[in-house]
């Protein structure tokens, strides 16, 4: 089956208001041109690097602006929308890096919770430590829609390649990486983790990316793209500025691709065996 998908990039500030306005141009954009599936980035909601700030704006999933404009959005154009990520308050005062999927009835047909938390210190002095703020998830999802089926991911997921091949062996056709990937590392690996990904379990992998200078402060590294399951770059943003990244998709191409290369089915069990250990003083034998 032929559909026409697409990833929103957007700049997200700290405003919640502005950038639920902003969702809903390109939204619509996107579905004019077409579009049945629609992904935004991770941190649709607010870009807010500080704790204080991000609280003071945060709601529970029930009251979340993004959430109802989204559902709204969707039952209007009749599309499935997937928010690709955004803060919402847990009850036990701790925060969900959270994704939703909305349904052409407006209905919510699933959610994810990122897996991995970014806890790391770059090259560039930046550092950052997600785990302080969020409460990981712990559940792979994947949502069975009329012209394939999709998996889910987030941003720092893309490094676990693990998760990716967990939802392809469950039936995954097409996976989501929501993201807002740091200019640093972004420049390094964005594009060479979402082929990789795409190559190695034949799915369609679609990348909703948040691009340059944000009210915070952070920079990310935008490239928003899709991807096909030979790892053919159908579409791509640019490193700034808002885009519609359009792709017409044939799900035949993922039963193609894993025929071709039938990694998935060749896997084989094995263990690792230790071999030439330091002896005992720590030199080796």
């Amino acid at each position: 089956m032929t559909v026409t998908i697409a990833a929103l990039q957007m700049c997200s500030g700290t405003d919640p208001v502005r950038n639920a306005e902003t969702m809903r141009r390109l939204v619509r954009e996107a579905a004019g041109k077409g579009a049945l599936y629609v992904q935004t980035p991770e941190m649709t909601g607010a870009v807010q690097r500080s704790r204080e700030g991000l609280r003071a704006i945060l709601k529970p999933e029930a009251d979340d602006l993004i959430v109802r404009t989204a559902a709204a959005l969707a039952g209007e154009l009749g599309i499935y929308l997937h928010v690709g990520s955004t803060a919402i308050a847990l009850a036990d005062g701790k925060v969900a890096n959270r994704g939703f999927l909305f349904g052409p009835d407006g209905a919510r047909i699933c959610t994810y919770d990122k897996i991995h938390m970014f806890d790391v210190d770059l090259d560039n002095g930046e550092s950052w430590r997600e785990s302080a703020v969020y409460s990981p998830g712990s559940v792979a999802k994947m949502a069975h829609l009329p012209f394939a089926r999709l998996g889910f991911a987030i941003c720092y997921d893309v490094r676990f390649p693990e998760l990716f091949k967990s939802e392809a062996q469950a039936g995954a056709e097409i996976i989501s990486v929501p993201a807002a990937f740091t200019r640093q590392t972004g420049e390094a690996h964005w594009e060479t983790l979402l082929r990789a990904r795409a190559i190695e379990n034949g799915v369609y992998v679609v990348a909703a990316a948040q691009a340059g200078v944000h009210e915070d402060g952070r920079e990310t590294y935008g490239h928003s793209m899709i991807v096909d399951p030979w790892g053919r770059v159908l579409a791509a943003a640019g490193p700034t500025g808002e885009a519609v990244v359009l792709a017409e998709i044939d799900v035949s191409a993922v039963k193609a691709a894993r025929d071709r290369i039938p990694n998935l089915r060749n896997g084989r069990p094995f263990t690792v065996e230790e071999v030439g250990a330091p002896a005992e003083g720590g030199v080796a034998a």
